[in-house]
């Protein structure tokens, strides 16, 4: 299936619907925060309502004869006041960072696992299409979850204190004067409306934006990982000017985004002085018509301060929640991709004999390529089955459908006569020992790869894996033994470790795919006599361009370009001079066993 992400832009009001279940494990967390937002609100009131109280007071002291000693009283009024509200601020304010802190916290660590633990359900189709890959994956929840996080931390820290101020200093400019009020209120719309346009404008060159940086750190993950294949065809500036280019393209985009903020910024901060000049003017005129008090002025001015801050930091919270809107879009189309959740049925067997069948298997990869064409095949338990081809014949697309990574598109596979699709899966993948051409080595010691086979494991039993692997020997001679970083063994000694693992483990059905790929002859045929021995009374599917691994064989499947040509035993499939003899003979002069024999009969 092709996966078509973004197919929906999220407003703000779906980032908080699908916020929801992140927070609400933490409201009361939330509603003492949004209490201490209120107190502190009506706090931030109390340097204008004592300002106006002061210039009222002053105004009519010095008309006493005495205004100094009749003044004192009033000093000391208004100190405790200011002194007793700064106290009270400092706990409040220590209160709203902290815990809108705690809260981001705890959302971003709950993201962050929710993400991983998301991606680890969704099957494995999902990881092969080129939107997911490795660079763009890590990108799109690493800032999904960074910009969300912000987000909360804005709403709990920035936003609520900010309008919740500002919607009380309206209040109280109203309840003091409706004229002065109507005019502070005029001027917030039209700031509004300025900023909604420097959104609009900047959404579509941010969400390009994002795209710009998924491929930069893509690109540079690619690099690293194809280091060696660069240098060896001395492609590095090729490869310098790839990432030029991207990084030009996305300075250029940076610029175009700084420049429309400059220019909307400045528009809004002259809007915002426009409506401190037009306070002014008519609290002015107010206090020459006698209307109201010379400390309204004040009042009012720094009311109107309060009423603007949101004004003055709207560019900034702004950027923050586009940022969000752009970068939660990436990362809940990760999270809801619920239709690429892993399919698994409902059936756990505490045995498995491993008869395998397909019949008339259809199957084509998430990218449209067509791998295989009406497959039918028998993999009989407790026998070995081999599949021969060329690369690209179908032969580990055949593996992929028995191990339920990928499902047919048209036909059946059944596992001892059952739909492999009723099989839990992992309880069917707990039943199958898989070794790949090229195994995956986690980030760790030698110890915990090989137990990765079996997570119950003695230290013992990992031991005597690795002896079966051949591998102990030359574990033993490492620095730190079975504590060495396993990542820096050679591609050999990984390998085994993938084969001490299947030993760990010891399933049932074994799949080996080029399991001694990358080993030495005197190694492959060590671990030959090893997996031949674990072969027994077991279901085993090999595929291999050894002739070693596959010529004593119960039942060998010829494949090409998806297809079954022919079936059989070995002697039976050379007889037919076919698509297995020609693969057979290409093999043997591949080797110069002609010479080889020669070699042994003169001694």
């Amino acid at each position: 299936m092709s996966i078509k992400p973004f197919s929906r832009t999220l407003g703000l009001i779906d980032i908080f619907k699908q916020l929801r279940p992140f927070v609400k494990p933490y409201r009361t967390m939330i509603i003492g925060t949004l209490l201490l937002t209120f107190i502190g609100a009506l706090a931030a009131q109390v340097n204008p309502l004592v300002l106006e109280y002061t210039v009222d007071e002053v105004q009519k002291l010095t008309e006493l004869p005495n205004p100094l000693a009749e003044g004192v009283q009033v000093l000391i009024i208004i100190s405790s006041i200011l002194f007793g509200k700064e106290i009270v601020n400092i706990f409040i304010q220590f209160g709203q960072k902290y815990y809108g802190e705690k809260i981001r916290i705890n959302v971003s660590s709950v993201l962050a696992q929710s993400a991983i633990d998301k991606i680890l359900t969704y099957r494995t189709a999902f990881f092969q299409n080129e939107d997911y890959d490795t660079g763009k994956l890590q990108t799109r929840i690493d800032r999904g979850v960074e910009s969300l996080t912000r987000l909360v931390q804005n709403f709990f820290i920035d936003i609520l204190p900010l309008f919740s101020n500002s919607i009380i200093a309206l209040v109280i400019m109203y309840m003091k004067n409706v004229y002065v009020g109507l005019v502070a209120t005029l001027i917030l719309p039209i700031y509004f409306w300025v900023s909604q346009k420097q959104a609009n404008k900047l959404q579509g060159v941010r969400r390009t934006f994002r795209m710009q940086r998924e491929n930069k750190s893509n690109g540079l993950i690619n690099i690293i990982q194809s280091i060696m294949v660069i240098k060896s065809f001395n492609r590095e500036k090729y490869e310098g000017t790839k990432q030029f280019d991207l990084q030009m393209d996305l300075m250029n985009n940076q610029l175009y985004t700084r420049k429309t903020n400059f220019l909307y910024d400045a528009i809004k901060s002259f809007l915002e002085q426009i409506g401190v000049v037009l306070i002014i003017l008519l609290t002015v005129y107010l206090v020459l018509d006698q209307t109201i008090s010379i400390g309204a002025i004040m009042l009012h001015i720094m009311l109107f301060n309060n009423v603007s801050a949101p004004i003055r930091q709207l560019h900034r919270i702004y950027d923050q929640m586009n940022d969000a809107l752009i970068y939660a879009e990436g990362y809940f189309d990760v999270l809801n991709s619920d239709d690429e959740i892993e399919e698994s049925g409902s059936l756990v067997k505490s045995e498995i004999r491993g008869d395998f069948e397909l019949k008339n298997v259809d199957f084509t990869y998430p990218n449209g390529t067509k791998a295989l064409y009406d497959i039918n095949m028998k993999i009989e338990a407790g026998k070995t089955t081999a599949l021969v081809g060329l690369s690209g014949a179908g032969k580990s697309t055949v593996v992929n459908l028995i191990c339920k990574f990928f499902a047919p598109d048209s036909g059946e596979i059944t596992l001892d006569g059952i739909p492999l699709n009723s099989y839990e899966n992992q309880s069917l993948r707990s039943h199958i020992g898989l070794v790949l051409q090229k195994n995956h080595i986690f980030n760790g010691s030698v110890m915990e790869n090989i137990r990765y086979g079996n997570m119950d494991a003695s230290n013992e039993e990992v031991m005597d894996a690795a002896k079966k692997a051949y591998l102990h020997d030359q574990i033993m001679t490492l620095p730190e033994k079975y504590d060495h970083n396993a990542n820096q063994l050679s591609g050999g000694q990984q390998q085994r470790i993938a084969i001490a693992r299947l030993f760990l483990k010891n399933p049932p059905i074994i799949i080996l795919d080029e399991p001694t790929a990358s080993l030495d002859a005197i190694a492959t045929e060590q671990i030959k006599n090893s997996l031949d021995a674990i072969k027994e009374n077991r279901t085993v599917l090999v595929i291999s361009h050894s002739l070693s691994q596959i010529i004593d064989s119960d039942v060998i499947y010829a494949m090409e370009q998806g297809r079954v040509i022919e079936h059989g035993t070995h002697q039976q499939l050379y007889n037919n001079e076919s698509t297995y003899r020609r693969i057979f003979d290409a093999s043997a002069r591949s080797m110069n066993l002609d010479l080889i024999a020669d070699t042994l009969n003169d001694n």
